[in-house]
Parts: C-alpha cells; sequence; structure tokens
C-alpha cells in the first residue's frame, strides 16, 4: 500500500471515530432527557392519582373538597403538558445528524430552590412536606441542583404513593465539600391510626424510581442509601459532593 493508501486509511479512521463519538454523545443525551421525563412525570402522576381518588371518595358529599382536588389535577395536568413539550423539544433537537451536538437544554432546570414549590405541590395531595435546611446555603452546580432535587422529588412521590403517611420530612444539609438529603416518612405517623389510603405496589410505577436515584448519585461519585426504619417508615439519604 503507498503512502496516499496509508493516508486514506487513516483519514477514513478518524472519520469513523469521529462518527462513534457523536453517536455517544446523542445517546448520553438521550438517556439524560429519559431520566428527566421519568422523575418529573412519575411524579406528577403520582398526585394526580391520588387528587382523582380523592375526588372520587367525596364527589357527592363534600362539593368543596371535590373542586379543590380537581382544581389540583388540572394545575398539575397544565404544569406536566409544559415539561413535557420542552422536553420532548430538546429531545428533537439532539440529533445524531448534527456533527457534535451540543446539551440539550431542558430549561428550566430543577434546583433545590424549587423544592418549597414541591411541598405546596404535595400537600394538595394529602402528604405536608416539613422541610429543613442546615449549613449556609449557597448555589451548587446545575448536575448537583438538578440531582439533588430529583432525588427529593422522586422520594416524595414515593411517600405519595406507597407509604400511606400523612407528613414526611426533608432535609437539606450544606456541608464544606457537598450537600446531603435525606426524606423520611413515619409510614402511618406513628399515631395508631389509619393513615392515607395506599396504592397498591402495582400501581406505584416502573420499579425504577430507587435505581434511577442510585444511578444519580454514582454518576456523580456520591453516596446514598434507601430502605425501610426500624420504627416504621422509610429513609432515603443521599451526599453529593461539590
Amino acid at each position: 500500500m503507498g503512502l496516499r493508501g496509508v493516508y486514506r486509511k487513516r483519514r477514513e479512521y478518524l472519520e469513523a471515530l469521529q462518527e462513534q463519538t457523536a453517536a455517544r454523545v446523542v445517546m448520553a443525551e438521550r438517556l439524560r432527557i429519559a431520566r428527566e421525563l421519568h422523575d418529573s412525570v412519575a411524579h406528577s402522576i403520582g398526585i394526580i392519582t391520588v387528587l382523582s381518588g380523592a375526588a372520587a371518595r367525596v364527589v357527592a358529599t363534600k362539593p368543596e373538597q371535590t373542586r379543590q382536588a380537581l382544581t389540583g389535577i388540572e394545575t398539575t395536568s397544565r404544569e406536566t403538558l409544559l415539561e413535557l413539550q420542552r422536553m420532548l423539544g430538546a429531545l428533537r433537537r439532539a440529533e445524531p445528524d448534527d456533527a457534535m451536538p451540543q446539551a440539550a437544554p431542558l430549561a428550566p432546570a430543577g434546583s433545590l430552590a424549587d423544592v418549597p414549590q414541591l411541598a405546596e405541590r404535595t400537600a394538595g395531595a394529602g402528604v405536608r412536606v416539613h422541610v429543613t435546611w442546615r449549613g449556609e446555603r449557597r448555589p451548587l452546580p446545575p448536575e448537583i441542583e438538578l440531582s439533588a432535587f430529583r432525588i427529593i422529588q422522586e422520594s416524595v412521590t414515593n411517600v405519595v404513593r406507597h407509604s400511606g403517611a400523612r407528613t414526611c420530612r426533608v432535609a437539606v444539609g450544606y456541608e464544606p465539600t457537598g450537600v446531603r438529603i435525606e426524606v423520611v416518612d413515619d409510614g402511618d405517623d406513628g399515631l395508631g391510626g389509619p393513615g392515607r389510603p395506599r396504592f397498591a405496589a402495582g400501581a406505584g410505577g416502573s420499579g425504577f424510581g430507587l435505581l434511577g436515584m442510585r444511578e444519580r448519585v454514582t454518576l456523580l461519585s456520591g453516596q446514598f442509601s434507601a430502605g425501610q426504619r426500624p420504627e416504621g417508615g422509610f429513609r432515603v439519604t443521599a451526599r453529593l459532593p461539590a
């Protein structure tokens, strides 16, 4: 093979390598968007399911509560639709035709500043979320802010869907080298009486919630744990370096 043939082979190899790199970037971006879709939609559908069940139980006896539940369903549905439109638009922009596609924006991205709004929305589904902040609050890298918020969102979604608890506690602790998150519920709240009606496991979703949280934390070189509490209820903890 002459020198010209060697150059041609090398050029073809570099072009193939560039195509593979671009394809990997596109795939990573699509997976990122899919993860955001799952976390956001799972939370919203959980809220809508609880509100619709509540409305069905009191429609004939408590019209004001029925109206509040339907208003909550309308608001949550509208917000979810807008977020889906943004995400699907970002997904369409992450096309393999681009030589080196840029990360498709999912604006507005979730952050820890959105936790109070999350708590307010969840209260409408019958679960009061008590949020505490520890340490000196400061802006964190966007990927840390988003992952921390999604972990809290998914954990609260699981409380709404599965625990039967009427309250849960969210603690966000700012540390010099990171942020620590804890979400705890007491099951039936430890009051000896019945908690909220809970849904069967089959109604809960895909089962990717805890796996998704663990994956987020692992990708960011953090620490994650989740499990039943000896005294009842469930606890999720995560620490993200920042």
